[in-house]
């Protein structure tokens, strides 16, 4: 038995699948207790590993979405394909929901705007002004409803809204951009297939979603480049049009970042004419301000400029505007 193995998906199977994907948690169940499954995923990288990096590899090549022994069968039928592709693959979560969350900061910015995203994967959360929104309360009522100007769009981002509801209105997007280690591009079918993937079975319409903001993408595909955000930066973001403000987003993608390094990103960030909006984990900075405590901070920090705004769900699927709560702190 590979304990690090058994562990890592013991925890998830116990943890991070309940109340989302009852089926990859009896996947990650099933792996736990079974040491020739384990000793294939062992030969993954470390960093490779992750419980739902291996389920979506399998996925994309083609295991169905039915109970832990016919996985298990793939798996060992299919191994040496499994950790070559678990090898060149990283998580790529392209979750357009969590612009539901940024658009109160966006619609605070002067526009027209420039937009550049940091782990852009396949650069669906650049359309922030082609989708769009449905805001409810806690109970279900609808508090606002935003559209693009030629009518609804075929990706409705729906999400729920505690507290103040703050100004909101659709950004006025001139020229969209990202840096990605490995971009997807939304007209190419297996890096859809990747994507859709990427969602774990029993999370209801976000497949759907995905695939409507593929389409989105593939009519007006955003320029993305291949690299190294730190190496690629200082370029893209001279290329932005200088008639427009350069809003420089990250979305859950610092903490897959080494600290040092994203700490020098955030640096770089910082001392261009930029703006900086993000939704990523409290502990991921110390940047915030005020300072949040990432012990009691309900999900991830929404923050522009590093001033915090909101906490919100990872995905954006609920959020609570903060920024009056912060500045009485500050």
């Amino acid at each position: 038995m590979n304990e690090a193995v058994q562990e890592r998906y013991a925890r998830f199977a116990r943890q991070e699948a309940p109340g989302r994907s009852a089926l990859y948690g009896e996947w990650a169940d099933g792996v736990a207790g079974d040491a020739e499954v384990q000793d294939i995923l062992a030969r993954i990288p470390e960093t490779r590993r992750q419980p739902p990096l291996v389920f979506a590899v399998t996925r994309l090549l083609g295991v169905p979405l039915e109970g832990y022994p016919m996985w298990r069968t793939f798996v060992l039928g299919h191994a040496d394909t499994v950790v070559a592709e678990c090898r060149d693959r990283a998580l790529q979560t392209n979750e357009p929901l969590r612009l539901a969350p940024l658009l109160p900061v966006l619609s605070e910015i002067e526009g027209p705007i420039a937009m550049l995203e940091i782990g852009a994967s396949g650069g669906l959360c650049l359309y922030p002004d082609r989708y769009s929104y449905r805001f409810r309360g806690a109970d279900g009522a609808l508090r606002a409803a935003l559209d693009p100007e030629d009518g609804a769009s075929s990706v409705v981002l729906e999400s729920t809204v505690t507290g103040e509801l703050p100004p909101l209105r659709l950004p006025d997007v001139v020229w969209r951009a990202g840096i990605d280690l490995a971009p997807l591009d939304a007209r190419d079918e297996r890096d859809r297939r990747w994507l859709r993937g990427l969602v774990w079975p029993g999370e209801t319409g976000r497949e759907q979603r995905i695939d409507a903001a593929l389409d989105i993408a593939a009519a007006d595909p955003p320029h993305l480049v291949a690299g190294d955000a730190l190496d690629e930066l200082a370029a893209l973001a001279a290329a932005a049009p200088s008639d427009a403000t350069l809003v420089i987003t990250t979305p859950g993608v610092l903490v897959h970042i080494p600290r040092a390094d994203r700490i020098e990103l955030v640096d770089r960030i910082r001392a261009l004419q930029a703006r900086w909006v993000t939704i990523d984990p409290p502990a991921v900075l110390d940047v915030w301000q005020p300072a949040v405590d990432a012990a009691s901070w309900p999900g991830f920090v929404v923050a522009l400029d590093g001033q915090v705004r909101a906490a919100a769900d990872p995905l954006g699927r609920s959020w609570e505007w903060r920024a009056a709560v912060a500045a009485d702190a500050s």
